[in-house]
């Protein structure tokens, strides 16, 4: 069951700040504060679901497009050597946070992943990519 006091919904509603990067109609896009690597993001749906299992068709079309668009423009900016896209259904999965969202996740040659969900980004270094993607992404 969804629950709407969760901290993905209470972003979407403007209550919590973010790292906001990039949002149309359908989807918002922002910076996850405890990165696995640098520039990861998180695309989500704005339309209430507890995981893509349950998500409607059209949300995830929705999704699908804004990762697309996002995606090249990261992977460019980060100058990754690849790009993760991953994604958790419950609890036994990994997820952490039950409004669906995707990772987007910039991997590097010679660097291993952080942890899901362990170290918090430095500030400055979410502020400076943040302002490098939104004007990317206008």
């Amino acid at each position: 069951m969804y629950n709407p006091d969760n901290i993905f919904a209470k972003i979407l509603r403007g209550e919590l700040p973010s790292y906001k990067v990039y949002e149309d109609e359908y989807t918002f896009v922002m910076l996850d504060i405890f990165p696995q690597s640098y520039g990861h993001t998180l695309i989500l749906p704005k339309k209430a679901s507890v995981n893509f299992l349950e998500m409607d068709l059209e949300d995830a079309q929705h999704c699908i497009k804004t990762l697309k668009k996002v995606g090249p423009i990261l992977k460019e900016l980060t100058q990754a050597d690849g790009m993760i896209l991953t994604q958790f259904n419950g609890a036994e999965a990994g997820q952490t946070v039950f409004h669906t969202h995707f990772h987007l996740i910039p991997k590097y040659k010679e660097a291993d992943l952080h942890p899901h969900a362990k170290n918090k980004a430095d500030e400055d270094v979410l502020k400076s990519l943040q302002s490098k993607l939104i004007k990317a992404l206008s």
